[in-house]
């Protein structure tokens, strides 16, 4: 199925972003806070016209998340490279890094960008290579539990262009703002070996390093799409190094079509990640070693990884089966959660949402009967149901997309269909994230 709407959507309305109170994940607070209209939420103001090539719009980002003390790195004197895909081109880039989750200040000596040589490995191609600078430096100092966002780098990049961010880190340093989960193999090497074309790698993490977004300037009217949700939209057990998340194939999707050409868009999926609840994983249990790379609940990083982003203008959600899931298994029981209080979750980000000025369209959860995570038993089955048809029939999102039609067992709508199932009954694999693409109407951005 391609997916199906809830109403006809609006000509595109602006990305004015405005800065909101960010909640905590506690789900009785978000139910008290009523239902949000969606007529009252919609916003009546239209992007103005007449914008300048100097304007920005993400074009890749990876939310970050703290990092457990078991699982601490700390680098000195060595150079991260990450490779990134970006899904919009543009004549000038800036990079985003983070020390959000850092307790002290946090001292980058060296960053340089470079477009990737080949579809494999770490290599830079060498013309391209270019100096990344904050306020002129060549170095800068990130307080603790801040980003830093860099100069604009002149650099001509293609739609898709492969990135390699290289980042050198003079003194001892703890990596504690990560993305856990980056299905993309990077580098780690001694020395300031920023310009190199070739690093000789000490380690090769399957996580992003400090690196949490990156915007280009347009030549015509920017916009970009937020993919918020979960490890589903993460890319779970999509191919390592293929970029088939379904947020990348959606990209795809849009370069091909003429009249997207225009469109960055941005995956805020966290692995683990939940609506309502930030990671607490009971004392003694196996997930202390893992449960901080679930990240804030999406609703605490909502302003952070929807509002702040450069040119946002659409929302797309993906989110509940891990508040479904997650007590009992990952998270105490007390966290269990009903059908309402997600419902009264999505409300938020609805409301939140519109207030600065973007389109919200909600997604489905997906089929997980019978997975092999625990997550599914039939009261969660009945939760998941009661949620989805909410998002299809409320009208309360602009837009509806049916991520979970798409991919069901037709004979058995509560579970993912066999060809798009990784094998753990609730990831899809690149099948599966592509036929998540190819539900999302593209007329919904035009």
């Amino acid at each position: 199925m391609s997916g199906s709407t809830s109403i006809t959507p609006k000509q595109r309305t602006a990305g004015t972003i405005a800065r909101r109170s960010v909640l905590t994940g506690a789900a009785a607070t978000i139910a008290a806070a009523g239902t949000a209209g969606r007529a009252a939420a919609q916003p009546t103001h239209h992007r103005p016209g007449g914008h300048r090539a100097t304007d920005w719009v993400g074009s890749w980002a990876a939310s970050p998340s703290a990092v457990p003390a078991t699982a601490l790195t700390r680098l000195q004197d060595q150079t991260i490279r990450n490779v990134v895909k970006l899904s919009l081109g543009g004549p000038a880039l800036r990079i985003r890094l983070s020390n959000e989750f850092g307790d002290a200040a946090l001292r980058v000596g060296e960053v340089r960008v470079a477009r990737r040589a080949g579809s494999t490995g770490t290599d830079s191609r060498p013309a391209t290579d270019r100096p990344v600078r904050f306020g002129g430096s060549a170095s800068v100092l990130i307080p603790a539990g801040a980003p830093a966002v860099s100069d604009p780098v002149d650099l001509d990049l293609p739609d898709g262009a492969e990135l390699v961010i290289s980042i050198y880190l003079p003194e001892r340093t703890p990596i504690s703002s990560v993305h856990s989960y980056a299905l993309q193999e990077n580098a780690i090497a001694a020395g300031n070996v920023t310009s190199d074309r070739s690093l000789t790698p000490t380690d090769r993490p399957q996580q992003w390093w400090l690196l949490s977004e990156i915007s280009v300037r347009t030549r015509s009217e920017p916009a970009s799409i937020i993919a918020l949700g979960d490890s589903i939209t993460d890319g779970g057990k999509s191919t390592v190094g293929a970029n088939h998340r379904w947020p990348d194939e959606l990209a795809k999707r849009l370069r091909s079509d003429r009249r997207g050409e225009d469109l960055g868009v941005i995956n805020a999926g966290i692995s683990g990640n939940r609506l309502l609840f930030d990671p607490n994983p009971p004392a003694g249990s196996d997930a202390e070693a893992f449960a901080l790379y679930f990240g804030p609940s999406a609703l605490r990083r909502f302003d952070r990884d929807v509002l702040a982003q450069p040119g946002a203008c659409f929302l797309i959600t993906l989110l509940g089966v891990n508040d479904l899931g997650h007590p009992g298994t990952v998270a105490p029981v007390s966290e269990t959660v009903t059908a309402d209080e997600i419902i009264a979750g999505h409300r938020q980000l609805i409301s939140r949402a519109h207030d600065a000025g973007l389109k919200a369209f909600g997604g489905t959860i997906m089929p997980f009967k019978d997975d092999t995570l625990g997550f599914w038993n039939e009261t969660n089955g009945a939760k998941r149901n009661a949620v989805n048809a909410w998002i299809r029939s409320s009208g309360e999102y602009d837009a509806v997309i049916d991520f979970a039609e798409a991919t069901a067992d037709r004979s058995d709508p509560d579970r993912l269909a066999s060809r798009y199932d990784s094998g753990d009954g609730l990831h899809p694999n690149d099948a599966g994230c592509a036929a998540m693409a190819a539900a999302v109407p593209l007329k919904l951005f035009r």
